[in-house]
């Protein structure tokens, strides 16, 4: 391959691996209980909390420290952008030595090695130099990559290439490192639920970066629902939305491969990189939605089946029984339809359903 010259940038949204829907909530005239919105930065993005009271006694700004507090730990943890976080060092790191890490850290990447070999490696977080070489991360490389430079890269990538034992991780190949990126906000998602949850709050919604989890009801006794957006491109139709669906006590997470790009002299490239073959992705998949108990779990499969085409992805979920997946694909002719697995209700769909 041509290494060519200079890469342009589009960070329409702030995410390094995953892009995730446009919220949608209910409302109405008559508000039966007190909604209090938490907003913040965290991790190179967003987060946005919503609580759901029937009383004004509530610490807002108590709450607000505490979230804060777990969410600058789980950044000092999982950041690749932060060069003194905890997977910086290990990234650092070149021995074949075991390498105690916390018990967050241990979570993450045990997690998504399991997801690494469910899916054959489509989903692995050794993809930090991978990442970089196509122009994505905190080190990105200038023109696009040659098929020499790839092939190096590749050889110290691979889920077999890292191990968790017992308190620590082991590096099967020295040179290998790792971005959490495409899980770590989903984990945090959690992490926030969870404090939410042990401080007695029954009502809760809680996103960041677009990775979403909610429990109970909002502020009109309905369940929290959201909607996926409609991406941009093709023949799109002129609204924001391309279903709505009722969350009722899930996460949820969206990948899509349609803003977070770089065009290199005229190139479009999206963000989605196969680990396999070193490349970024060429489906007809524009965005995947995922359905879980775990927003870090979502989150994961989420980037997992953006590297499928939408039957092959069909055929994983349908074997995941706490999964189900919404795929929006695009025909040859531009037009688009919606495929999902077959435990999804869909409240409201703009584009025909997929048979």
């Amino acid at each position: 391959m041509t290494v060519l010259g200079r890469i342009i940038t589009y960070n329409y949204f702030i995410k390094a691996q995953l892009l995730l829907g446009f919220l949608f909530f209910h409302t109405s005239c008559e508000q039966q209980n007190k909604m209090s919105l938490l907003t913040g930065n965290t991790m190179g993005t967003t987060y946005s909390i919503k609580i759901i009271q029937s009383n004004d006694r509530m610490n807002i700004e108590s709450i607000k420290k505490g979230v804060d507090s777990v969410l600058i730990q789980i950044n000092n943890q999982m950041s690749t952008w932060d060069p003194e976080s905890e997977l910086s060092a290990f990234n650092r790191w070149t021995s074949i030595k075991a390498y105690p890490v916390s018990q967050s850290l241990l979570t993450v990447i045990d997690s998504s090695l399991s997801i690494s070999k469910k899916t054959g490696g489509l989903f692995d977080i050794s993809v930090y130099e991978l990442m970089g070489l196509w122009g994505f991360g905190p080190n990105p490389k200038i023109g696009m990559p040659s098929l020499n430079e790839i092939q190096t890269v590749l050889a110290s990538t691979g889920y077999d290439k890292v191990m968790v034992d017992e308190n620590t991780l082991i590096k099967t190949h020295p040179n290998v490192k790792l971005d959490l990126n495409a899980i770590a906000k989903g984990y945090a998602v959690d992490m926030v639920y969870e404090y939410l949850s042990a401080k007695g709050f029954d009502n809760i919604f809680v996103e960041i970066g677009g990775e979403v989890r909610s429990k109970g009801k909002n502020q009109n006794n309905i369940f929290w629902s959201i909607g996926i957006e409609n991406p941009s491109g093709g023949n799109k139709k002129d609204i924001k939305l391309a279903a709505i669906i009722d969350l009722n006590d899930h996460a949820m997470a969206t990948s899509g491969n349609y803003k977070n790009i770089v065009n290199i002299d005229g190139e479009i490239l999206g963000h989605t990189i196969n680990p396999r073959t070193g490349f970024p992705i060429q489906t007809n998949v524009l965005s995947v939605t995922v359905l879980s108990s775990s927003s870090m779990i979502a989150d994961g499969w989420a980037t997992a089946l953006m590297v499928m085409d939408y039957q092959t992805g069909l055929d994983y979920i349908k074997n995941e029984k706490e999964l189900e997946a919404i795929w929006i694909i695009e025909g040859k002719d531009g037009t688009r339809k919606i495929g999902h697995s077959p435990g999804v209700i869909l409240r409201q769909a703009i584009y025909d359903i997929k048979e």
